[in-house]
Parts: structure tokens; sequence; C-alpha cells
């Protein structure tokens, strides 16, 4: 099969690689009908090198065809439509049962001390071969693959198996009082999906982007956005009473504008030899903080900030007398995808589409073009706000 791999910094490429097989009798394969990038793979693509081995196949984003199902898989049934989380989770553990699927004790990745294991995301989620290609194993996957129906196009089911319910956990994380308001700082996939679910729940949302397109697509639901200056601060308690919003989800992450340091830091590790690059990774690696520090800032005394944006570093400076001083509530955490998907399901299916899940995707391209659309999205050209591979 055809499928998108990892091959070093800024660098992957299509390649013919072996078909999946089913290896566990839980295992089900799908013919992939579309899978997106991620925000999170351009951490891959920079930051997370040595965790990447050459020849990975990575996304995490897929929904496709049932072709082949295991001896032990009762759910699903070959020429099923499915969409797949990104999170691989068992359904029955100690984890699973009280709705923690990321933390999932089955799939658990122990030597790197990380959550359930992640399709296509480096050693750090168990090395499991991602969704960018024509065909990927589903493991578990009476739990994990969710049944759609085989009309309609897939985008209005793809962004079930990540982005929709990462930004659902992080609003409803952000614990937003009825009536309150709530900042987004980042307007990618996530951050537009969580201002929408926002604005959808009643509340004052104020989007926060130094990109134009992103903001002119988050305006066209009734967010308030603003860029990135000097002012920002001051511009968000003034919309709130002077107080600063009652919460923030923060949907940037590691590779946030504005951090200089910290950008010099991470290049400098990317170019240690692996082995020892994550041995410095996983015991002093800094993140870049100005999109956290900043909704440390402007969240009101007592609010809450969602993290949704993903970070990796390990001695990240924090500003704790000033989240002690105010009394700042956090929440973060890789989405549990099952947990929230029978929530959704409804809203997706809605004939009037109330999230916008038919108005997110800015790209759709063949698999082939994998590469080129991962540099546009990297360096948000072209208005690239979300890209939809076709293998």
């Amino acid at each position: 099969m055809r499928a998108l791999t990892w091959q070093g910094k800024r660098s992957v490429s299509v390649e013919t690689v072996p078909d999946p097989e089913i290896e566990e009798a839980t295992d089900a394969i799908i013919r992939v009908t579309s899978t997106a990038i991620c925000g999170s793979d351009l951490h891959l693509y920079e930051v997370l090198g040595p965790f990447m081995d050459k020849g990975d196949i990575i996304g995490h984003e897929p929904m496709g065809i049932v072709e082949q199902v295991g001896s032990q898989v009762r759910n699903l049934s070959a020429g099923d439509r499915v969409v797949v989380p990104f999170n691989v989770s068992c359904g029955h553990c100690f984890m699973c049962g009280l709705g923690l699927q990321s933390q999932c004790e089955t799939t658990q990745v122990r030597e790197y001390g990380s959550g359930a294991g992640f399709l296509g995301y480096s050693r750090l989620y168990g090395s499991i071969p991602g969704a960018q290609a024509e065909y990927l194993r589903v493991q578990h996957a009476d739990f994990g693959a969710i049944k759609v129906p085989v009309e309609g196009p897939d985008e209005k089911y793809l962004y079930l198996s990540d982005i929709l319910p990462t930004a659902w956990q992080g609003v409803k994380y952000a614990n937003v009082p009825e009536g309150g308001s709530l900042a987004v700082f980042g307007l990618g996939p996530v951050g537009q999906f969580a201002a929408r679910i926002g604005t959808y729940l009643g509340y004052q949302v104020t989007g926060v982007d130094p990109v134009p397109e992103r903001r002119a697509m988050a305006e066209r639901y009734g967010v308030q956005t603003l860029g990135l200056d000097d002012g920002l601060a001051d511009e968000l308690r003034e919309k709130t009473n002077g107080r600063g919003p009652d919460a923030v989800v923060e949907a940037v992450g590691m590779e946030a504008h504005g951090s200089p340091a910290a950008g010099f830091a991470q290049a400098a590790v990317g170019m240690l030899p692996g082995a020892v690059a994550r041995k410095a990774l996983a015991k002093a690696g800094v993140d870049r903080l100005s999109a956290l520090h900043s909704a440390i800032d402007v969240v009101r005394r007592g609010g809450t900030i969602s993290i949704s944006g993903v970070y990796g570093g390990q001695a990240d400076p924090m500003p704790m007398l000033t989240m002690f001083d105010k009394q700042i509530q956090m929440r973060m955490g890789q989405c549990n995808v099952r947990h929230w998907t029978d929530e959704l399901m409804p809203l997706v299916e809605d004939s009037s589409d109330p999230l916008g899940v038919m108005d997110l995707a800015t790209h759709q391209v063949p698999l082939e073009q994998a590469p080129q659309y991962y540099e546009k999205f990297q360096k948000k050209e072209d208005g690239c706000i979300k890209v939809i591979l076709k293998p």
C-alpha cells in the first residue's frame, strides 16, 4: 500500500509499504477513505523527531470501510463504514471504565511513562502504524471503531476521530458558568471547534489568533476575535467587566509564537543524536509557553484554564506565584474520544450542522500530495486550516 512516512525533521514522503494484517483476534483492517492532517502531527514534523524512526507511518484521524475482521470481533462486519479514534483503547480496563480512554491500561506505553497507545504518534505512544495510508489495522476494533451511516460525505463524521471530541472535552473541562465568557487561544482546527461549541452552548466567546483567515472563519460562527498584540490582555479584560474571561481554552501547545528561547532550545535538542535527544527531551525538554502564560495572565481570578494543545516538556517554567494567588484551576490531557462520541453524534447528524463540520476543511487533496501540504499547514500558507487526504 501507499502511506505517508516520517523521514526526518520537516521531511515526510509517500512510500510503498507492506499492507497491514490481522495480528490479534480483536483486530480489524479498514480501507481508509479519508484521513486528516492534525496540528499535533506538526509536532512530529518539527519537535518530537527524536522519538520517531525513519519510515514510521504517521497520521491519526481516519475513517473508512471495514475490509476484514478478526475472529473475536462481534460488532463489525466487512463493508461497515467506520470512524476510528486516535487513541487505542480496550473499553474494559479500569481506566476505560472511568471514561478515561486516553489512559487505557491495556495499551498504556509504560516504557515512556505515557498513557494509551496512539495511532501514528512516535515511540512515546507505542510506535503504532498510523492512518495516513491506504489501509489501517484497528486494534480493539469492537470498542474503537465507531460505525456511521453508509451515506453522506466523509467530513460529516471524520472529525469524530479526534478534533471534535478534543474540542468538546476542552470546553467541558473549562467549566464555563452558564452564559459566561470563554477565550479560545489558537484558532486552528481544535480551536475553531472549541469556539463554535462555546457559542453553541451560549457563552460569550473570543478567539485569539495571529492569522486573519483563521479569525475570519471563527467570525462566521458569532465568535469575536482578536490578533496577537501588546494590548491583548487589556482588550480581553475590557470585554469582561475588567476581570478577564471566566475560562480559557488553550488550543496552541508546545510550538506557540513568541517564545524565542524555548524555540532555540527545541531546535538545539533536535540536532542531537536520537538516543541523546530523547533523554534530553524526557528529562529537560521545554515548550514554547507564550500562549499558556498569556492564558494565565488573562483568565479571571478563580477561573479555569483548559489545555487542549499538546505539550511535551518536562522542565517548563511556570508562574506558580500568579497561579496560586489567582486561584486558577487547570484541566488538561489527551482527549478520551469514546467518552464523548455518543454525546456528539446527534450534533454531527443534525441536518442544520450546528458545529459546522462541513465548514472546516480548506483543502482536500490526494495522499500523494501530503508532503507539500504538511509544509503549507505548518507555514499557514494558502489559507490552510484543515487538510483532508484522500488515499
